[in-house]
C-alpha cells in the first residue's frame, strides 16, 4: 500500500508543511488532534491513498470541529482510514438530517461519489462544485485533486516539496 499525508499549516499568510503518519488514527476526531499542535488560522490534512482517493481534513483557529471531504465514498469499502473519515461523515449528515427534515438515515457512505463538505477549501480558491467536478473528471487521479487544490490555495510550494 502506499499512501502519502501530510499537514498544511498557513500561518500569516505563509503555508509550511510536514509528513505526518496516521497509522493509529481510527477516527476524524484522531486524525484532527495531529493538527491541533500546530498554530495556525487554517490546517488542512491532505490524504492520498494507492491512487484510490484523496481526503482533506481541515481544522481552522476559530473552530476546533474537523470538516472533512473524500474525492470518493466508495474507498471506504477497501481502506480503514477512508472508512473513519466516511463514518464520521455519516453521524455529521444523520445529526443534520435529523435536525432538518423528517428523514430518517443519512445517504449511504460508501458510494462510488466524492463525500462530505465540498465547501471545505472554498474560502482558499476551489469552491465546492469545482472540487466535485474534478474529482469526477475521467483521467483525474486523487493526487492530481490535492495538487490542484493546493495550487489554488497558495501552498503547491509546501505541498510538492513533500511529494518530492
Amino acid at each position: 500500500m502506499s499512501s502519502f499525508a501530510t499537514l498544511l499549516v498557513r500561518t500569516d499568510g505563509r503555508w509550511r508543511g510536514s509528513e505526518i503518519d496516521l497509522a493509529d488514527c481510527e477516527s476524524l476526531t484522531d486524525i484532527a488532534d495531529l493538527a491541533l499542535d500546530e498554530s495556525g488560522d487554517v490546517r488542512l490534512i491532505l490524504i492520498e491513498e494507492d491512487d484510490e482517493y484523496a481526503a482533506i481534513v481541515r481544522i481552522d483557529a476559530d473552530d476546533a470541529d474537523p470538516r472533512a471531504f473524500l474525492s470518493d465514498g466508495h474507498a471506504a469499502d477497501n481502506y480503514a482510514l477512508a472508512a473513519a473519515i466516511a463514518d464520521d461523515l455519516v453521524e455529521v449528515v444523520a445529526d443534520e438530517l435529523a435536525e432538518d427534515a423528517e428523514l430518517g438515515d443519512a445517504p449511504p457512505a460508501h458510494e462510488s461519489v466524492p463525500f462530505g463538505d465540498a465547501d471545505i477549501v472554498a474560502d482558499l480558491g476551489s469552491s465546492g462544485t469545482e472540487l466535485v467536478a474534478m474529482c469526477t473528471r475521467e483521467g483525474t487521479l486523487p493526487i492530481d485533486v490535492l495538487v490542484w487544490v493546493c495550487e489554488r490555495a497558495g501552498c503547491a510550494d509546501a505541498f510538492d516539496t513533500l511529494r518530492a
